[in-house]
């Protein structure tokens, strides 16, 4: 069996347990994607500018506590407030959020836009925002045909024999080539992208985040 087959088959062994999980919090993507104003989308593309290099339940944390704060605080109050959270880049976070406010009353256009120039405006225009942030932020609004190639996710295609290696950065072509190695999977199994991926953090931390 290949690395794409062995790779679903580990997957599927936790299909079930997960399945609910992950259909509640799709729900959840959905109604921000078509039903969320401009402040809740800039909540959740603020959301993961701070899970960079740091965690989705951090990120989470932050959101709960800091909420309208990541549009009205000031950047020494922001970065304050993630101070207290905890978050290991305070300075530089709170100084990219406070630089991404000029995008709030256009995200609504941006998202509306096809699926892969979406992602690619973020990646150049939004601060904090490469193509694995974009790409959480847009399955986060309930896209999903798009992957979200974090180290835990790179590190299981490393294991069932889909990469040779985990890049130190992304271009727009590698980011590519790795999201279609992934798409293998996530076809064989019969779910899209955006989904496979909290399949895969259920297989990896037996819970579903975002």
């Amino acid at each position: 069996m290949d690395g794409v087959g062995l790779f679903s088959q580990e997957i599927e062994s936790i299909f079930d347990k997960a399945k609910p999980l992950v259909e509640e919090r799709w729900a959840e993507f959905e109604i921000l994607g078509k039903k969320g104003s401009e402040e809740d989308l800039f909540l959740e593309l603020s959301f993961c500018v701070l899970t960079a290099n740091w965690t989705a339940r951090g990120g989470i944390k932050a959101q709960k506590e800091i909420g309208s704060g990541f549009i009205r605080f000031s950047e020494e109050e922001l970065e304050e407030a993630l101070r207290k959270v905890g978050h290991r880049f305070p300075k530089a976070r709170a100084k990219y959020i406070v630089e991404n406010r000029w995008i709030i009353g256009k995200l609504r256009k941006i998202i509306n836009l096809p699926l892969f120039e979406a992602r690619e405006f973020l990646v150049k225009n939004v601060m904090g925002i490469g193509w694995k942030e974009a790409s959480h932020f847009l399955r986060n609004a309930g896209f999903c045909d798009i992957a979200i190639l974090d180290k835990h996710i790179l590190k299981l295609m490393k294991k069932f024999r889909l990469i040779n290696e985990i890049p130190k950065g992304w271009s727009k072509k590698k980011y590519l080539m790795y999201e279609e190695k992934l798409r293998g999977v996530s076809n064989k199994l019969g779910e899209c992208l955006g989904k496979l991926d909290l399949y895969l953090w259920y297989y990896v931390k037996g819970q579903v985040d975002k």
